[in-house]
């Protein structure tokens, strides 16, 4: 077994995305279908070790970096979102919430539908549903202890995890496909035409170059670090209460007061510029440490009838996407990014979402409607929305029985 300790994973993160960003432009299939840089060299490498593991040769990372990545990267999401911009979208993040409160529903009804089909315990279905797909590694884990806990179903913890990594790899598989084939159907081909040259905001480009000096970039960086340590000590402080969130969600919360309130005071204006290099940077970083170290091997261990289960799931998700998110959201160019970014985070998580919406947008032209509605949603509505559905579900009468 070979360990790379804090600086070779350092190393070995930058490698993936720079091996997937040669991918993406050499290989045209992966260009076609707008797979992201990170999703392309993350998924080589995680097969790679899939084959050396066959070999009996193991290869381990130190992932003490990825929390901290995920968390600036949501950290410059907040101090991305200003309220001017969040009354613009405010009927559209409506509206897509509706999409994803239906697409939690319909997850959990098709788990529980297939699990009883096949034989299986419905507890399974429900954790083979928006648990694990919408709700990703965290929610998984949270729940499959419940499960194993208080209904007695054996090896819940580990069927999460592999359900939740199956979402991962495929909710950034299908997103850019769904867009290539949506963008396809926009009644407006003008729209996709080059745009004259401008400075891009937030996240919707990564590869354009953006002018930074080094003290603004030093303040934006500081504004990030008392956003990990405001929202780590709020999340501290909410911890067991009826309050409580995840700490991804209070580093948003934190980023979100910093930008608006000295907006409001007129003591100092976030630099967008410095916010989206560091935003996309952290995302990056995370997205490939995530895929690289993804152990593809627990994905064997999955039963037929699961895999089954989670490869309706990976359908009917693209299916809703194109059917239902597009349409509900308007038809055009902006709901095409927009169920990329469903795909994204409906089957993996937020960050899977942005890296499908940003292939897209680095090839077809910007979105700013998308990186607004999307993170909002995932961030902040998912997680909450999430638990109650399951709440609900298992209110249902043979659940209550067990």
């Amino acid at each position: 077994m070979f360990q790379l300790d804090f600086y070779g994973t350092l190393v070995a993160a930058s490698l993936v995305l720079l091996l997937g960003r040669g991918l993406v432009t050499r290989v045209g299939f992966l260009r076609a279908y707008n797979i992201p840089e990170p999703v392309a060299g993350g998924l080589v490498v995680a097969l790679a070790l899939l084959a050396l593991r066959g070999l009996e040769v193991e290869v381990r990372f130190d992932t003490s970096l990825q929390t901290p990545l995920m968390l600036a990267f949501f950290a410059t999401i907040g101090l991305s979102a200003d309220f001017a911009s969040l009354k613009k979208g405010g009927r559209l993040v409506g509206i897509f919430l509706l999409a994803v409160v239906g697409l939690l529903l319909v997850q959990n009804a098709m788990g529980i539908g297939l699990a009883k089909a096949l034989g299986l315990d419905p507890l399974m279905g429900l954790l083979t549903g928006s648990i694990t797909l919408s709700g990703g590694h965290g929610t998984g884990a949270a729940w499959g202890t419940v499960f194993s806990e208080k209904f007695g179903l054996a090896s819940a913890s580990e069927l999460a995890m592999a359900s939740a990594t199956f979402g991962l790899v495929l909710g950034g598989l299908i997103g850019g496909p769904v867009a290539r084939l949506l963008i396809k159907r926009v009644q407006s081909p003008g729209c996709l035409e080059p745009e004259k040259p401008r400075v891009p905001k937030g996240f919707e480009q990564p590869n354009k170059e953006r002018s930074i000096t080094p003290f603004s970039f030093i303040e934006t960086l500081a504004l990030i670090a008392v956003s990990l340590l405001a929202g780590t000590l709020l999340n501290g402080q909410l911890h067991d209460t009826a309050f409580e969130l995840p700490t991804f969600v209070c580093v948003l919360f934190v980023g979100v007061v910093l930008r608006n309130g000295f907006s409001a005071l007129g003591l100092y204006q976030v630099f967008e510029r410095e916010v989206s290099v560091l935003g996309n940077v952290s995302l990056s970083l995370f997205l490939a440490i995530a895929l690289m170290s993804l152990k593809l091997w627990d994905l064997a261990s999955l039963a037929l009838p699961i895999f089954i289960i989670l490869a309706a799931q990976t359908l009917v998700m693209a299916l809703f996407a194109i059917f239902v998110t597009f349409r509900l959201m308007g038809s055009h160019y902006d709901a095409a990014v927009l169920a990329a970014g469903h795909c994204g985070f409906g089957l993996g998580a937020t960050p899977t979402a942005i890296a499908n919406m940003q292939a897209v947008t680095q090839r077809y032209g910007p979105s700013q409607i998308a990186f607004l509605v999307v993170p909002m949603v995932g961030a902040f509505f998912i997680d909450i929305i999430n638990v109650i559905v399951i709440k609900l579900y298992l209110a249902l009468p043979f659940f209550a029985a067990a």
